[in-house]
């Protein structure tokens, strides 16, 4: 199958471009800054923004699914490239009739989202970390989500709680909306994206993805994520995605 990754410089990125790579699919990866993905068989890299229309059409045409990991870091300035780049992948998917369409967005956009057994993380971090520090980022994602439910593609919007690095994939929860969790590991999410693609459980619906059989070392991830992003400073490397975005 040949997939398309929004967002490949960055961590989601990465693993999306290393579980489709070793399942066989032809893989382009899109990035604005090329020399972060490394060359390999089965894989092009495309340098180009997703905030120009004409460069995500380019990259669209003749895939059979695109798979969105763009992402911001959380701050007070005004967040644009979700929304932006939903409405050029939705229009350009319906120019050239590509298939499956999987965005990556928070399970924060579900009101009802109270992970079981969280007291700190319902009542101290969630009311700072994701409604004041990534407020604008969650907006935007909401206006992406608004978007994609509006377009004509075969589209899932994925909602992972706070996003860490594990090194495979586990036994992750699925449910629609949101899961009951606070963590969410990266290879559990493009796991849950790759197998999405071929399939239609959640077709037209929201996703959300949770693991539970392992969890991070709070601090530890918190100041990995905070070096990401200091490091990074780019807008398609995400920080503290989903909740922690």
């Amino acid at each position: 199958m040949r997939i398309a990754v929004f967002g490949a410089g960055g961590p989601t990125g990465r693993e999306l471009l290393t579980q489709a790579l070793a399942a066989g699919h032809e893989v382009t990866a899109v990035t604005r800054r090329p020399q972060a993905v490394a060359a390999c068989e089965g894989l092009t890299v495309t340098a180009a923004d997703a905030r120009d229309a004409e460069a995500v059409a380019e990259v669209v045409a003749g895939q059979d699914a695109v798979l969105s990991a763009l992402g911001v870091p959380p701050g007070k300035g005004p967040v644009t490239l979700y929304s932006t780049a939903a409405r050029h992948v939705t229009a350009a998917m319906e120019r050239h009739g590509a298939g499956r369409l999987l965005v990556v967005s928070s399970s924060v956009l579900d009101p009802g989202w109270r992970p079981s057994g969280a007291f700190f993380f319902n009542n101290v971090l969630d009311p700072y970390v994701n409604r004041v520090i990534a407020r604008a980022a969650h907006e935007d994602m909401r206006r992406m989500e608004e978007v994609v439910r509006a377009s004509r593609t075969d589209w899932t919007i994925v909602r992972p709680s706070g996003l860490f690095d594990h090194p495979g994939p586990t036994p992750y929860l699925l449910a629609e909306d949101s899961a009951d969790g606070v963590f969410t590991a990266r290879s559990d999410l493009a796991a849950s994206m790759l197998a999405q693609v071929s399939e239609d459980r959640f077709s037209h619906r929201a996703m959300g993805v949770a693991t539970t059989r392992v969890r991070p070392n709070v601090p530890r991830m918190i100041w990995r994520e905070i070096r990401k992003n200091a490091g990074a400073g780019r807008p398609e490397e995400r920080a503290l995605e989903s909740s922690p975005r």
